[in-house]
């Protein structure tokens, strides 16, 4: 298992992708590849979710096969799979950033989600609570892209919003601060996966 480094003595600069990763993708990559390249992190840690509360457990597959796909697709050795939240037993987000700041002092984090989940956003628990305690950086997905300005949460907090040229020190700033990055649009998701191989069962009996 690939797990964040434990020498919390040194500061670093780390994005945090949480999500079910049901299983992982391509998406989950792409994001995670251009916030490395377009900020100044050191690394990003995948948080491997043991539940989502806003998702049904139907056709969910185990979480030692959700952790594994993560460690299959990963192809960067700044791209770090981590059990957390199974570790801590979080499940909201808010109370994952809260342990994983208590946890690592020294550390600056951001949070890094895709317009997806923006739209949704509105709705996790104390949604503006997670604002406020780190900086946000949204990458675009395919159908998702008038969400960070039609979204609830986008309305909410626009006037803290940085433009993207200034994405790269977004991680300095003090939450809350949130950017949107345009240029993601990879298409593939863990819902079309799923139905692919459900599909290619079906086919196959």
């Amino acid at each position: 298992m690939d797990k964040p480094d434990h020498n919390k003595s040194v500061q670093k600069k780390i994005g945090l992708l949480g999500g079910s990763f049901n299983p992982a993708h391509d998406g989950h990559l792409e994001i995670s590849l251009a916030a490395l390249d377009k900020i100044d992190l050191d690394e990003i840690w995948w948080l491997i979710s043991p539940g989502n509360p806003l998702k049904s457990d139907e056709d969910k597959i185990t979480y030692n096969q959700r952790f594994q796909s993560a460690l299959d697709i990963v192809n960067d050795d700044r791209i770090l799979v981590s059990d957390f939240e199974e570790k801590f037993n979080t499940r909201y987000t808010i109370d994952t950033l809260n342990c994983i700041k208590n946890e690592y002092p020294k550390f600056s984090f951001l949070w890094l989600m895709g317009a997806d989940n923006l739209e949704q956003f509105n709705k996790w628990k104390d949604w503006e609570k997670i604002a406020n305690t780190v900086p946000i950086a949204i990458f675009n997905r395919p159908s998702y892209s008038n969400a960070n300005i039609k979204s609830v949460a986008a309305k909410a907090l626009e006037k803290y919003r940085i433009d993207q040229a200034d994405i790269r020190n977004l991680y300095k700033l003090e939450p809350p601060a949130w950017s949107f990055y345009e240029a993601t649009s990879n298409p593939e998701s863990s819902t079309n996966i799923r139905n692919k191989l459900s599909n290619n069962k079906r086919l196959q009996t």
